[in-house]
């Protein structure tokens, strides 16, 4: 999990420090629940993902991963790395592919 977290902070841009202010605890927590692994509280556990967008299944479900959940869990990762026009195009497509399927116009 805590590399999920720090690939997560990275990828948004946030230092060690900005991310410990927003969940209300210090920067060496931080580095340690993304370096060692070390538990913290729930409270700060839901901050966590939450702005960081983590999805827990597959930590608290971890049998149910297989392969089409990596591929549910890829497309979400390039997902999250689009912008809001990116986004209204992919949801185009998805709209698209669904109409397709149940031969509505």
């Amino acid at each position: 999990m805590g590399k999920e977290i720090k690939r997560r902070r990275k990828a948004k841009g946030w230092t060690q420090e900005h991310l410990a202010q927003l969940v209300d605890l210090t920067p060496r927590s931080i580095m340690y629940i993304e370096n060692r692994g070390q538990h913290t509280s729930l409270n700060a556990f839901y901050k966590l993902v939450t702005l960081l967008d983590i999805s827990v299944d597959e930590f608290f479900y971890p049998d149910k991963s297989d392969g089409e959940n990596e591929r549910r869990k890829h497309i979400e990762r390039l997902l999250n790395g689009m912008d809001e026009k990116e986004l209204t195009i992919m949801e185009t497509v998805a709209e698209g592919i669904e109409k397709s399927r149940t031969g509505a116009e």
